[in-house]
């Protein structure tokens, strides 16, 4: 199969029988690039392991455990699905994309649009963790470029006390989305070779911060006990914490499903792409078991709920602490974590980047996204990454963006788990050059619903606008699409669109499942809804 094969003849009625433009993407890396581009996963347990001990307590330590435990068993759909699509960059929601089109046209941009918004915010929160951690690290609590603030806008009606404002920590963090920016603007090849000498750097302090109180015996038994929610007991409220815990866990612990973005990009993406998410996911195993492990039993529940940590801000200075060895060596490993917080934004540009870039070529977006610059990268969809979250930057919450942006990230997850089945029931003819066991597409079915569940149950425990705003976010691509789609586009999908693995043809979806998919769709609304019911008990 070569890398600009063209199609035979098109599905009827859309396109005429054209060569695909060129989507301007390189095939430069391999397994090992796409492994240490995802290597910035690990580090986002920074981003939320407070917040989780903070509202769940002591059994936040189980939440991580199930939460990676079920983005392993994912894997092996979104591994499947991408190996069906290597002319395609964007990730699973892309190869998703491609199972729901014959049922609705809307459905699949919704996906596609889902899991932009559910990554992107990574640029936002992970540089303005950094940015808290230099302030924390070189001024004290009192100095006045601390305490600074402009308000700008009173977003209370959301959450109490949200805000768009402007501070010290605004600018720093502007200043490393900058920063990551320049780094990713001369392509794959070059980021995957930066983030690999970065990766190794920062996977050390992470080690570090998981085995050495392991070793020390400082991890302690009874901060494990009770082992019972903050509520005091496993009743109604209880499990709506863990609930709440498991949901905000899942955009972290599943999140190495990134590695798949770069299919396009992959010398040989049928042998390359499996590697690579697996790679990830058992990285991601053993960091979201063993760091929360020791960041509870060190610590204690007591410690965890203070305000520093539910903020993140005071993570690294906690973490300081457990380890121990110093001013020297706390310093060191504060920058070490700053790096770490700085690999996941540039995993991040560039995974999400990739999926506003395909989801132009393929019709679902906006025109300007789908054009690569001379280097081989999606820049406009960068610059798209870099300004939306400047304003996100301006949130005076950031675990209120990372909830709201987990409701798309599991909208997500919901359609493109049963696109594993639904590509097997219509796309059989489609060449796989992973397949994976049957049972674990079904298990990944069976989590969609799983996670429909915790949507419901679990998003309003971190503010009670979390679910609407997000759910609102997530239908902000309706109107986009349909003036794509309809006005630009003339209800025709471009030629690329059709692009699969057989030989580079041009091949219509095929609609075998009947009325399954929609059956599908109600039942995840119907758990929603039962979620939200449990929520209240």
């Amino acid at each position: 199969m070569t890398d600009t094969a063209r199609p035979a003849v098109p599905p009827e009625g859309h396109g005429s029988v054209a060569a695909l433009p060129d989507p301007g993407l390189q095939r430069t890396i391999g397994w090992a690039g796409a492994f240490w581009i995802a290597s910035g996963v690990p580090a986002l347990v920074l981003f939320s392991i407070g917040s989780i001990a903070a509202t769940v307590g002591t059994p936040s330590v189980a939440v991580w455990v199930v939460s990676v435990a079920f983005g392993l068993i994912q894997s092996f759909t979104w591994a499947e699905i991408a190996g069906m699509y290597p002319h395609k960059a964007g990730g699973a929601s892309v190869y998703g994309a491609m199972a729901w089109m014959p049922y609705s046209k809307f459905i699949a941009p919704i996906s596609v649009w889902c899991n932009w918004l559910a990554w992107t915010p990574v640029l936002t929160i992970g540089s303005g963790l950094g940015a808290g951690y230099v302030l924390t690290a070189l001024f004290p609590p009192d100095a006045a470029i601390n305490t600074w603030s402009l308000s700008l806008v009173d977003l209370s009606a959301l959450k109490d006390g949200l805000e768009l404002r402007l501070n010290a920590q605004f600018f720093i963090a502007a200043a490393f989305l900058l920063l990551v920016f320049a780094l990713q603007h001369h392509g794959i090849l070059r980021a995957a070779r930066v983030q690999t000498i970065v990766g190794v750097a920062v996977l050390v302090p992470l080690a570090i911060v998981g085995l050495v109180p392991l070793l020390t015996g400082d991890v302690v038994s009874s901060n494990f006990a009770p082992f019972v929610p903050l509520s005091g007991a496993w009743d109604g409220e209880g499990w709506t914490l863990v609930a709440g815990g498991l949901f905000l866990a899942a955009w972290s612990a599943y999140a190495f499903e990134t590695s798949v973005c770069y299919t396009r990009e992959l010398k040989n993406p049928g042998r390359d792409t499996p590697r690579a998410i697996f790679g990830a996911g058992l990285l991601c195993l053993a960091v979201y078991t063993i760091v929360p492990l020791t960041f509870q039993g060190s610590l204690g529940v007591d410690r965890l709920v203070q305000d520093d940590i539910v903020d993140g801000n005071g993570v690294a200075v906690a973490m300081v602490e457990m380890v121990g060895g110093g001013a020297v060596i706390g310093n060191l490993l504060v920058v070490m974590l700053l790096l770490a917080l700085l690999l996941s934004v540039m995993t991040t540009m560039a995974g999400s980047s990739r999926t506003l870039y395909q989801g132009a070529i393929d019709g679902w977006l906006p025109r300007y996204l789908g054009k690569a610059n001379r280097h081989g990268a999606p820049a406009r969809a960068m610059w798209t990454d870099l300004v939306f979250n400047l304003v996100l930057l301006l949130m005076s919450d950031y675990v209120f963006v990372l909830a709201s942006s987990t409701v798309c990230y599991m909208i997500f997850n919901f359609l493109n788990l049963n696109a594993g089945w639904l590509h097997r029931l219509d796309n059989p003819h489609l060449d796989r050059p992973w397949k994976a066991p049957t049972v674990l597409i079904a298990a990944g079915g069976v989590l969609a619903f799983v996670n429909a569940l915790l949507l419901g149950w679990g998003a309003n425990v971190w503010g009670q606008g979390a679910l609407l705003t997000g759910l609102v976010a997530a239908a902000l691509i309706l109107p986009v699409f349909a003036f794509r789609h309809y006005y630009r586009d003339k209800a025709r999908f471009p030629d690329s669109m059709y692009e699969t693995a057989v030989d580079g043809t041009l091949v219509a979806p095929t609609k075998r499942a009947g009325n399954l998919p929609y059956l599908v769709l109600a039942g995840g609304v119907v758990l929603v809804v039962i979620g939200q019911f449990l929520a209240v008990v």
